[in-house]
């Protein structure tokens, strides 16, 4: 029975509004554990930066020095001969 006062209906309006907040408070702290763990997980790929490229063979390093005629044919083959084996 609804009362004059309208006093039924506030009781179940602050019920709603009461499971309306706790739902939302609920998601607030899963996005709020959220936000932590994707916060400390840029902080350690920041810190750790980024991925070695791959190490470069002395065959490869001699390679790029011919190629950018830092060292003549003769010296090419002669170290590359030493580095084969």
């Amino acid at each position: 029975m609804a009362q004059a006062d309208g006093g039924i209906y506030w009781h179940m309006h602050d019920g709603w509004t009461h499971m309306i907040g706790l739902g939302w408070g609920m998601f607030g702290g899963f996005g709020m554990l959220f936000f932590w763990v994707l916060l400390i997980v840029v902080i350690v790929l920041l810190v750790r930066g980024r991925p070695a490229q791959e190490r470069q063979s002395p065959l490869d390093i001699l390679k790029e020095r011919f190629a950018r005629g830092e060292i003549s044919k003769e010296e090419y083959e002669e170290r590359r001969k030493v580095l084969s084996g």
